[in-house]
């Protein structure tokens, strides 16, 4: 049975003085995997769903990193599904309503697998069910077009967090490209607007996650905000400097603030040498690459297209999985166990650690911190119950 973690529960047992004690059996890592709540508050399946019209209560083994089957294999209990076009879509509002649609088809399809849910008592509810339990985040403020009402819709419609920029930002905050890119920028951080936006999210409980944000745009919502926050997938920039990665102050300020930091998987995002291992991949098949993108495909699956036809050196740049956990790991020992969850990007990034080909791969992370020497407890906190605890924090009580 799953840990039922917002509500602690004190059981206790009465047993006869005659009674034979016997020694509790040594858990697994599979027990404790199964036992545990697994929240994945990441994943970019319906951007694939928008781009190649994919269907993700099919087998897409090969194809996707996920899909409703191998979530169960992998034993997800909850999956928050990213809402996401790039920064220049027209009609961005529009596009996030359909990839919410298309969502809404496959639960109405799979009614005893997966379902919606609105809150913690409802997720608990569903995992006891034995059911996923879906939510959406919204990835970039661009998405509500300027408008409040825009973004209480998508509230309405299920968004329980919005990624306030990504990388090209809504004109009310800069994101860490922005900030990066240019440095001379005269004005950074959330305008009058964007103060609105944190209040609007306050009231509605609604995640503020801070992950593309920049540097500025965070400590302004860590000033105003008066509940936790997230990072929905970000990982430690003093273990890989990626500009969307956050520093010690930034992880410092979210686990004060009492929110979480679930890590992303990208190899470019945990490990500082992948970035030229990939770079040199790229130019031994530029020619290839090149052709690729003269016939009209994005970059993004131009890549994609050649890490699969090119697995075995793909293999050779892959990253360690102990890389991944080095990054929790960091958390751990910078602000304690209570601060960090697993934000996997799987199917927005193309590209992942060794032993983690796809979501069927998640059991692997339990076994690795158990080898790691994390308690079940602790364990149990990372893979769900942290996140579960800033999500009720956040939930306006009626």
């Amino acid at each position: 049975m799953k840990y039922l973690v917002i509500l602690i529960l004190a059981v206790t047992s009465c047993k006869s003085p005659t009674e034979k004690k016997t020694e509790p059996k040594t858990k697994t890592y599979l027990d404790i995997h199964n036992e545990a709540i697994v929240i994945d508050t990441h994943n970019d399946i319906l951007m694939k769903v928008e781009d190649q019209g994919v269907v993700f209560d099919q087998d897409l083994t090969g194809k996707t990193h996920s899909d409703l089957e191998r979530w169960k294999k992998g034993g997800l209990d909850v999956q928050i599904f990213s809402v996401f076009c790039d920064g220049d879509t027209e009609n961005a509002y529009a596009v996030a309503n359909r990839e919410m649609d298309s969502l809404d088809a496959v639960v109405a399809r799979n009614p005893n697998k997966i379902v919606k849910v609105a809150n913690s008592k409802e997720l608990l509810a569903a995992v006891k069910e034995h059911k996923i339990a879906a939510m959406f985040g919204v990835e970039g403020g661009h998405m509500i077009e300027g408008d409040l009402d825009k973004l209480e819709t998508l509230y309405n419609r299920g968004a329980r967090y919005l990624s306030l920029t990504h990388n090209a930002a809504p004109d009310w905050a800069t994101s860490a490209a922005d900030e990066t890119t240019h440095p001379d920028l005269e004005e950074k951080g959330l305008t009058d607007f964007g103060v609105q936006v944190i209040k609007k999210m306050n009231a509605l409980g609604m995640l503020i996650d801070v992950s593309h944000s920049g540097e500025q745009t965070f400590w302004d919502v860590i000033k105003l905000t008066d509940k936790p926050i997230i990072a929905s997938h970000s990982s430690v920039y003093n273990l890989a400097s990626s500009r969307r990665n956050l520093k010690d102050d930034q992880i410092k300020a979210i686990a004060k603030n009492g929110g979480v930091i679930m890590v992303n998987f990208h190899p470019n995002f945990i490990d500082n040498s992948f970035k030229a291992k990939e770079e040199a991949f790229l130019e031994k098949h530029a020619t290839e690459g090149d052709s690729l993108i003269k016939s009209g495909m994005d970059s993004w699956y131009m890549k994609d297209y050649l890490y699969k036809k090119y697995a075995a050196e793909t293999n050779k740049i892959r990253p360690a999985l102990s890389v991944l956990i080095d990054h929790i790991d960091y958390i751990v020992k910078l602000v304690g166990v209570d601060y960090v969850g697993l934000g996997s990007d799987f199917d927005g990034i193309n590209i992942t650690p060794l032993q983690l080909d796809d979501v069927t791969g998640y059991p692997l992370i339990t076994k690795a911190l158990v080898e790691k020497g994390y308690t079940e407890e602790d364990i149990i906190k990372i893979l769900g119950s942290n996140f579960l605890r800033v999500l009720d924090a956040n939930e306006i009580k009626k």
